[in-house]
């Protein structure tokens, strides 16, 4: 039975997928007796030549059709729907080859044709661990013909391969900044003496200074998969730099996350530093770490609670040190197909931030925050649009030189719009980057009213 298997083999396209299921043949179950001969499907009948070369290639959508025919004869034969759902797999109907493949397995669970064409289906619907279960038991079999192993073995170390993942991406903008430096809106602030408001004008240092800027970013990101976890690493560095020396930055981002899933809910665990450089100078440096918990439920949209604290150090201010966390709420609504890129979300959370430092001007601070994000495919590209509020207010008065000593209250305003397009003349790893940023911050005191807007353009590259 084997050597004739191996003649219809000898009929049909090589392919690794057609070669695999018929050479896997000799593992079917016979059919039952009302089931007509399936030796004719394997034949060069259901092949078309093909115009390139001289191999025979399977038309699968035919012989899909022509089986079909025959289903309700062949209820009880694994060989048949071992060889249905290869057809359905081959045509891409991944969906309905899973249904065939299974029944194949239920009748004769080893069914190795049915083994190995369920391997790749499981695949290609993005089941990648119990592909490579199955696989593996396949491996193991002591009478998996020789001419299959090779094959099987690759197929093996692919998929594990995908189980670790790592991506570069470069960035490279030129962009116009009304408010480079991060200085003042306002020209003066009123100083209170004596009880008396007196208006003293900032020196040009503390004032805005604009211009075009070059912004280099650099990110790494690392994952490996397992069957209910995953871990992920993500590191960048940005660079900015302009006419004004002084206000050159490099920040460092680096994030680890750990995630846990299953069906009804999902665990996430974070630990980030960040650092940040300013006109040449250590500035600032924060360590933070987030617990996230999502379920997973028939909802559309998915609520998810996050818990946060990070620890803030300002290298030449250290009275301004503290400790800040967040409790708060969210929800992830895709718009569109689960698999598909149109989503939005929407998160609301307390803050408090505590001073490390009693004589920190204003205490702690209380507050909250809202946050949202959406994305959306546009014109060939990827709409994406983040806004974010803060709301800060001090537990005691800031100074007595400012307001008459009165408490400081704070509200900062952050909006991104950017819009990401392939660029195919420049490879496919290529995109076009246009980002939009908006930020404004209030205050009752009036050194602490900022506004800056910038925009810029670019290219970016992922490998």
């Amino acid at each position: 039975m084997l050597s004739s298997y191996f003649q219809i083999f000898g009929c049909l396209v090589k392919t690794v997928a057609a070669c695999a299921f018929l050479a896997a043949l000799s593992f079917s179950a016979q059919a039952a007796e009302s089931c007509p001969d399936l030796s004719r499907f394997y034949l060069p009948s259901v092949t078309l030549q093909n115009s390139q070369s001289n191999d025979n290639q399977v038309d699968w959508r035919l012989l899909e059709r022509q089986l079909a025919g025959i289903k309700l004869d062949c209820l009880e034969s694994s060989e048949f729907f071992a060889l249905h759902g290869a057809a359905q797999l081959n045509s891409g109907l991944i969906n309905e080859s899973l249904e065939s493949l299974e029944r194949a397995l239920l009748l004769d669970p080893n069914n190795g044709a049915a083994q190995i064409d369920y391997g790749q289906a499981l695949f290609q619907q993005g089941q990648l661990f119990m592909a490579l279960e199955l696989n593996e038991r396949l491996l193991q079999r002591e009478d998996l013909p020789k001419a299959l192993q090779p094959a099987l073995r690759v197929r093996q170390q692919a998929w594990k391969a995908l189980t670790r993942q790592k991506s570069f991406q470069v960035d490279a903008l030129g962009g116009y900044d009304n408010n480079l430096n991060g200085a003042p809106s306002p020209d003066q602030v009123t100083l209170t003496l004596s009880g008396e408001a007196i208006p003293l004008t900032l020196d040009t240092d503390f004032r805005p200074e604009s211009g075009p800027y070059l912004n280099l970013r650099l990110g790494s990101r690392y994952r490996t998969l397992a069957p209910n976890h995953q871990h992920n690493w993500a590191t960048e560095v940005r660079a900015r730099t302009s006419e004004d020396s002084a206000s050159n930055l490099v920040q460092l981002n680096s994030r680890y996350a750990y995630i846990n899933a299953d069906d009804d809910h999902s665990w996430q665990v974070n630990g980030g530093l960040s650092h940040l450089n300013f006109s040449g100078s250590a500035l600032f440096s924060g360590l933070d770490a987030s617990v996230r918990y999502q379920t997973n439920g028939s909802a559309v949209c998915k609520p998810y609670y996050d818990v946060a604290v990070q620890y803030q150090n300002y290298h030449e201010q250290v009275f301004l040190n503290g400790v800040e966390s967040k409790l708060s709420a969210g929800l992830r609504c895709p718009l569109g197909p689960a698999s598909g890129s149109h989503r939005l979300s929407a998160e609301i959370g307390m803050l408090n931030n505590s001073a490390l430092d009693s004589t920190r001007l204003g205490g702690n601070r209380n507050g909250w925050q809202f946050k949202a994000d959406w994305q959306k495919p546009a014109a060939g590209g990827l709409f994406r649009a983040e806004v974010s509020h803060i709301q800060l207010d001090d537990s005691k008065g800031y100074s007595e030189l400012l307001a008459s000593g009165a408490d400081r209250d704070l509200s900062r305003s952050y909006m991104l719009v950017q819009f990401r397009k392939p660029v195919a003349a420049l490879g496919s790893n290529s995109s076009l980057l246009i980002n939009i940023y908006r930020q404004s911050q209030n205050s009752n005191i009036e050194f602490f009213r900022t506004d800056s807007t910038s925009a810029e353009i670019g290219l970016s590259w992922s490998f």
